[in-house]
């Protein structure tokens, strides 16, 4: 996995170690609440705590609560990385 940037497939990837279902996820969710794809609020968790060990960041408990979709979990991510 990348250490420099995150795309959907490598989050995709991370989805699916936490909760085991991704079969039915695409890039069209990108923007869906976490919600409304079948994910709640302790699967976020756990994918973001996921993300920061893969990537070494460090994420505030605001910004979790600030990631309603996948795409704000990639834009999050990369704009951390690319800060660092």
């Amino acid at each position: 996995m990348s250490s420099t940037t995150m795309t959907f497939g490598d989050l995709k990837e991370i989805m699916s170690r936490c909760t085991g279902e991704t079969e039915e996820l695409s890039e069209e969710h990108l923007g869906a609440d976490f919600t409304d794809i079948g994910y709640d609020s302790l699967a976020v968790l756990e994918i973001a705590s996921q993300v920061q060990r893969e990537y070494g960041l460090q994420i505030p408990d605001e910004a979790i609560e600030e990631m309603n979709s996948p795409q704000d979990v990639i834009d999050y991510v990369n704009t951390s990385l690319a800060a660092a």
